[in-house]
């Protein structure tokens, strides 16, 4: 699978994994500063962004893609940032190749199964028809029935492409996510542990990680600090950049 991605800085390599429906330029600015101290490679994972697309979306592929990018790139030891989907794909790939991880940051998300949590992101996606639509705007009109929070739809929006034609298309693999989702909310599973050191972040207004998941972590990575930024969601890397900065640069250095 190919994976697009861009590179930042140099030093020992740092992978960022953006969460569902996201894609590498949500992380640009983080990116440029941890690349201050390590080369970081900002990855779009598969049936997102500029990556490739397939007719399958689960965390093992997405491991397996992981596993191959490190491979390509001839990297011995690398960190790891994961948010959401991409938290799990990190702490999926940290315990099945902990010869290969350094440090795991683990952003908003736990190792356990999640309900279903998307239905009306699909819904409003869905909602909009492409070949209709003349502008941004409009597109996000479509979709506003369904999704009330402006922010979200405009994370959703950073999806949609704008062709030579002048007409507009999806970046993602709308159709493969929809038909995996079950795939992506599953609990990671492991018979191992991973012993490296683990920062475990989570935004005090998110509900993606409760008290009960502490001991999750603390069965899989031993080595966990949990730590809380406050007044700031499930996009705690977006809602508080500077303080998430602070955080994980201390921790990597």
């Amino acid at each position: 699978m190919h994976l697009h991605y861009k590179v930042y800085g140099e030093g020992n390599p740092l992978l960022i994994l953006h969460g569902f429906m996201g894609s590498l330029d949500n992380w640009h600015t983080l990116a440029s500063q941890f690349g201050k101290t390590h080369k970081v490679y900002a990855i779009d994972q598969r049936n997102h962004g500029k990556s490739g697309h397939s007719n399958n979306h689960t965390l093992a592929l997405m491991v397996s893609d992981v596993k191959l990018f490190i491979e390509t790139h001839e990297l011995n030891k690398v960190s790891i940032i994961g948010h959401s989907m991409g938290g799990k794909v990190a702490m999926q790939f940290a315990l099945d190749y902990p010869d290969l991880v350094d440090k795991l940051i683990v952003v908003d998300i736990a190792p356990k199964q999640y309900k279903r949590g998307h239905d009306d992101v699909f819904k409003a996606i869905f909602s909009v028809e492409l070949n209709k639509i003349e502008s941004r705007k409009h597109a996000e009109q479509m979709m506003e029935p369904h999704v009330p929070d402006f922010g979200t739809r405009q994370f959703l929006l950073k999806n949609l492409d704008r062709k030579e034609d002048g007409s507009y298309a999806w970046k993602m693999n709308l159709q493969t996510l929809h038909a995996d989702y079950d795939e992506i909310i599953k609990a990671i599973i492991s018979n191992g542990v991973f012993n490296g050191d683990t920062l475990v972040i989570k935004g005090a207004n998110s509900r993606y990680i409760n008290y009960e998941d502490e001991l999750d972590f603390n069965k899989l990575f031993p080595k966990n600090e949990i730590v809380v930024i406050p007044q700031a969601g499930h996009w705690v890397h977006a809602e508080a950049p500077q303080l998430f900065f602070e955080t994980v640069n201390n921790f990597l250095n």
